[in-house]
């Protein structure tokens, strides 16, 4: 019948209508960005106001759902500086590195992260009353902290964090030298005087200056220097301790370890050697 057939066919008409009504227009990519976006602002919200684990878990959602744009990447950072903020330096160093590996043409948030690996590395070495004098200590943080920052600065040298950061490179150095001038004197005591000649020439030879500017050996050159000579005294290694003495005189011309060299210098003259 032909009412019947003219009835199916809007019921047929009227079920696709509804059924478009049901369907989601395709997103675009301006669309796409556009919701990337609002979404990392309200992160930054509870980001901002210093709620750190509802911002990570914000920012989660932000890189969950927009994979594909730059919200994702910048809530990444966000994730690791939460970390950061909070003291977790281990998770953050983590965090940053993995961002790193996998964002390496992104060259502007590369060098933040590295930054703050950088900072963090240092940020973990520890310091308390309750612990051995720092130059007792095992130094393997220090090390890599010595590492993250002379490697930031040479790559980086006139970046903004530079300068602060250089600063830390010259403690950690001066921390470096001092727990091997420790050793040394500790050889020393015991009579070991090439072990002690060997931990102040490692010291010497491995954090002396540099191109950055930074002073050698962690401005403690000269303490280096009279130690040495002074180990080549008890060995009768005159020429030796002459040298390392004029190596003082030669960095100043005033100071303590400036008259000490001399000291030495005219003792030696004495002997005729």
């Amino acid at each position: 019948m032909r009412w019947q057939t003219a009835l199916s066919a809007l019921v047929a008409a009227a079920l696709l209508a509804l059924c478009a009504c049901d369907v989601e227009p395709p997103k675009t990519a301006l669309g796409y960005t556009e919701n990337a976006k609002r979404a990392y602002e309200e992160a930054m919200q509870t980001f901002n106001a210093h709620n750190w684990v509802e911002a990570q878990s914000a920012m989660r959602e932000v890189r969950r759902k927009y994979s594909y744009s730059k919200y994702a990447r910048l809530a990444e950072l966000r994730i690791a500086d939460a970390d950061y903020e909070q003291e977790k330096f281990p998770e953050a160093v983590h965090e940053y590195k993995d961002f790193i590996r996998a964002h390496r043409s992104e060259e502007e948030d590369v060098a933040y992260a590295r930054s703050r690996v950088a900072e963090a590395t240092y940020a973990e070495i520890p310091e308390s009353f309750l612990m051995p004098a720092a130059e007792e200590r095992d130094q393997a943080g220090v090390v890599d902290s010595y590492k993250e920052l002379r490697a930031y600065v040479a790559d980086y040298p006139n970046a903004k964090p530079t300068a602060h950061l250089r600063e830390l490179v010259r403690e950690v150095t001066a921390r470096l030298v001092r727990h091997e001038l420790y050793v040394a004197r500790f050889y020393l005591a015991k009579e070991n005087y090439d072990a002690a000649v060997a931990r102040i020439e490692y010291a010497l030879h491995t954090y002396g200056a540099s191109d950055d500017g930074q002073p050698a050996a962690g401005g403690l050159e000269q303490d280096a220097l009279i130690l040495l000579g002074e180990t080549y005294l008890k060995m009768h290694k005159w020429q030796d301790a002459r040298q390392a003495f004029e190596a003082v005189v030669r960095i100043d011309t005033v100071g303590p370890n400036v008259i000490r060299a001399r000291h030495y210098l005219e003792y030696l003259s004495q002997r005729g050697a």
